[in-house]
């Protein structure tokens, strides 16, 4: 196969992800990416300083991926819209690329300060309609309560859970419209009691 005069990180970066969703973390070699994109192996280390380095570069790149698609679902008025529109596009972003998201979310993982900021970055897309619902002092504990159900449900589903009947789009719904119900109740700033005027003696 004869290389290709230029091939950018970003290219590489891509081919790694058609890899990891066709073949899974560990079904592919520096090899067969090198091959993916036209150049041979030793070209790739000049790039990456190794697989490990390589696999970060995709989970980062993932990572700015969900940030775009956060921020580009915060269109629009309402807060309550907003989140909901930006936990459906969270799940479409988990279900369209299934081994690229349980990357994202790897315990053991030792992440560089590129992977760090692309997840506070993620995450900052939806904390302004978090501000507008529960007001700004309540946005990250308000987010840390919507992002592990929709962590979790997508886990489950990708995980083929969901196997009781009924619709699953539909408990999804309704269980984004119930938390994002409950935080907008809690935050709302509770009325002063209204003080009693002092009766008049009869």
């Amino acid at each position: 196969m004869p290389a290709r005069s230029k091939t950018s990180d970003a290219e590489i970066v891509r081919a790694a992800l058609e890899l990891l969703e066709s073949r899974g973390a560990e079904g592919f070699s520096m090899a067969d990416l090198a091959g993916a994109v036209g150049v041979r192996a030793p070209s790739l280390y000049g790039r990456f300083a190794d697989r490990a380095t390589l696999i970060d570069a995709v989970e980062v790149e993932q990572w700015c991926e969900l940030g775009r698609r956060l921020h580009a679902a915060a269109t629009g008025r309402g807060a309550l819209a907003v989140l909901t529109r930006q936990a459906r596009a969270y799940r479409a972003f988990a279900k369209a690329n299934p081994a690229a998201y349980a990357l994202m979310f790897r315990i053991d993982a030792d992440r560089s300060e590129a992977g760090q900021a692309a997840r506070a970055a993620a995450v900052a897309a939806s904390l302004p309609a978090f501000a507008a619902l529960v007001g700004s002092h309540a946005a990250l504990p308000a987010a840390r309560v919507l992002t592990p159900f929709l962590h979790g449900f997508v886990s489950m589903e990708l995980a083929g859970a969901f196997r009781l009947g009924g619709g699953v789009d539909a408990a999804f719904e309704h269980g984004v419209a119930t938390i994002l119900r409950g935080l907008s109740r809690a935050g709302r700033p509770t009325a002063p009691p209204r003080r009693r005027r002092p009766r008049r003696p009869p």
